[in-house]
């Protein structure tokens, strides 16, 4: 169920979707994001600037990322949001969530931004599916 009336966070891969509406998965994702303010987590910023220049964009896709971030409220790390991504982890890895392993460090800071703020991500990554407490909006379920 989407809730359109709210602020969500949105992951890497969806957020880069929609760098290139042209992409079916940005299509698929403009029901769940249209009309609501987009929050991204520093992970996916750097994610974000990451590919970007490892693919060698030139100035104007560069400029458009600019711009497109700047649409979006960043949310830094801080004290609540290192403990809420502490609770995270010790949740996930009690549970037996792959979200609690070494390697989806990243995963887990957006997954933690979400959490702290109490609003849903929206993702088409599945390890996020079954998070202890996250709501989760993703296209294909």
């Amino acid at each position: 169920m989407t809730d359109n009336r709210g602020p969500v966070v949105v992951d890497t891969d969806v957020f880069s979707a929609v760098l290139a509406p042209e992409s079916a998965l940005a299509r698929r994702y403009d029901p769940i994001l249209l009309g609501r303010p987009v929050i991204l987590c520093f992970q996916t910023e750097a994610e974000l600037r990451f590919g970007a220049l490892r693919r060698g964009w030139g100035d104007r896709r560069l400029r458009q990322l600019d711009a497109e971030i700047g649409r979006a409220a960043i949310v830094h790390s801080g004290p609540q949001l290192v403990a809420t991504y502490v609770d995270l982890r010790v949740a996930c890895e009690q549970a037996g969530h792959a979200l609690g392993q070494r390697e989806h460090d990243a995963d887990r800071w957006i997954a933690a931004t979400a959490l702290r703020l109490g609003i849903p991500l929206v993702s088409n990554d599945r390890i996020f599916e079954g998070a202890p407490d996250l709501r989760l909006e993703s296209a294909h379920r």
